[in-house]
């Protein structure tokens, strides 16, 4: 079900503290925190005295005490204090996750140690540059599977019957748009055109258009379960389908989707909204995020009432439509690396 030799987002930087943050991540109980000196660490969430969770205690100078004894971990897992007691077994270590920090995100690494490698964590610039795509954040817990968020995401043209209100639209403009599907070195992209169609309310909020736009969608999986959106409209006719240059003056948005596995039948969704129509405009910044989160919470309904149906009924007579072409291609990519984990794991035990 997961894939554990990969980087998955823990959380956002800002939120790891001095408090500690219980997570669990593919199933693990996980506690983040961060040192006094800056230093975040990650480590299973039980104390090896007497199994309570470490993210019921708290910060200090050398590490994460814990709450019932005082016994303290640094970043690594190791035990480096006792109360009363000199002399520190090796068996009281714990055990510790890779972590990096990058592009205002914590990621962390489930499997081998040995194997993580942050070079393969991917680059998202957006996050550092508020000048030119100011943002903020978001973070949701969803009742549902990892990839069943994700499905949402690959499949847009639900955005005329879900969103109506926000970022949607006309059924039909979605349902007739132009879509390439194709993989990318890492996962797959999808672009939808849309020419000559009527902006959703999200997108007039914005920019005061003439009419009629052309609109555009973006969206490229990153696995194991990232998306990279950019949407955007210009007035039709200008030429912003063909020619990124022109769509300088319309409506122009960028939305990370990082989706991290639970357990099996609820995830982490860490999102965020980046305003390139109206960047001087905090006020711009923040609409968009409340309209988009409204969506977001439209998606949570239909997602966590999928999880209850597929849970009760099963998926195996579930068909597909001819939208659901990126879908397809992400869940291929996801079940590959599944097998080739699996497939060496196998290998490593009969070794």
């Amino acid at each position: 079900m997961f894939i554990r030799n990969i980087w998955y987002i823990a959380g956002w930087a800002k939120d790891i503290g001095a408090t500690p943050v219980a997570r669990r991540i593919c199933n693990e109980p996980i506690v983040l925190f961060r040192t006094p000196q800056g230093q975040v660490g990650a480590l299973i969430d039980r104390c090896r005295h007497r199994g309570v969770p470490l993210s019921l205690g708290s910060v200090v100078e050398a590490g994460i005490e814990c709450g019932y004894h005082g016994l303290v971990m640094d970043c690594s897992g190791t035990c480096v204090h006792i109360p009363g007691q000199k002399n520190i077994p090796a068996s009281t270590k714990v055990r510790s996750y890779p972590v990096v920090e990058k592009d205002e995100l914590i990621w962390i690494w489930m499997g081998d140690p040995e194997l993580a490698d942050p070079s393969q964590i991917l680059d998202y610039p957006v996050h550092n540059d508020y000048k030119n795509w100011p943002h903020k954040h978001g973070f949701y817990r969803i009742k549902g599977n990892y990839q069943l968020l994700v499905d949402n995401l690959m499949d847009l043209t639900h955005l005329g019957y879900v969103h109506k209100t926000t970022i949607g639209g006309d059924p039909n403009t979605h349902v007739t748009a132009h879509m390439e599907t194709r993989e990318t070195p890492r996962g797959v992209k999808v672009v939808r055109h849309m020419p000559n169609c009527l902006p959703p309310p999200t997108y007039r909020k914005g920019v005061p258009f003439s009419g009629h736009v052309d609109r555009w969608q973006e969206f490229e999986f990153v696995p194991p379960a990232t998306v990279l959106q950019w949407s955007g409209a210009a007035d039709a006719g200008k030429g912003a389908l063909t020619d990124e240059s022109q769509r300088d003056g319309g409506f122009s948005i960028r939305v990370f989707h990082g989706v991290t596995p639970e357990t099996e039948s609820t995830c982490l969704y860490f999102w965020s909204t980046a305003n390139g129509y109206r960047q001087d405009d905090p006020q711009a910044t923040e609409d968009l995020y409340n309209d988009v989160s409204t969506a977001f919470r439209e998606d949570q309904v239909m997602i966590e009432a999928q999880q209850k149906m597929l849970e009760e009924t099963g998926e195996a007579d579930l068909v597909s439509i001819i939208h659901d072409r990126g879908r397809i291609q992400m869940r291929r990519i996801v079940d590959r690396l599944i097998e080739q984990e699996n497939l060496q794991e196998s290998a490593a035990a009969s070794a």
